[in-house]
């Protein structure tokens, strides 16, 4: 099998992995504060200066962090075709797991809790 077919196979055994992951541990009865137009957190009808939480700055830095992780994984179909291409893969493997321990870690951490 080429290094191209295992790309693709993995990225779509992954894919359905998550997928299903996803369907499986997601909640299936939103309650009111989810169904409401406005998810922010804040009542649409008082005061607009109200502080920001410091949670919605820690989701946009974790969605820089993965969005960073994107970035450098880009060029990895392309440098399957180098001359040893299971080094890119291991160091491709390197990055998802760190990336994945780095959010297990906050999220045992309790960092991406809403309400204490």
């Amino acid at each position: 099998m080429n290094m191209i077919t295992f790309m693709l196979a993995s990225s779509l055994v992954l894919s359905m992995a998550l997928t299903t992951l996803n369907f499986w541990i997601t909640q299936m009865t939103p309650d009111s504060e989810k169904l409401s137009p406005y998810e922010c957190g804040f009542d649409p009808l008082g005061s607009a200066r109200l502080p920001f939480s410091i949670r919605f700055f820690l989701v946009a830095i974790l969605f820089l962090l993965f969005d960073l992780e994107i970035a450098l994984l880009l060029p990895l179909p392309w440098a399957t075709q180098m001359k040893h291409p299971t080094i890119t893969l291991i160091w491709a493997f390197i990055i998802i797991l760190l990336l994945t321990l780095g959010l297990v870690y906050e999220w045992t951490q309790g960092g991406l809790e809403w309400a204490e």
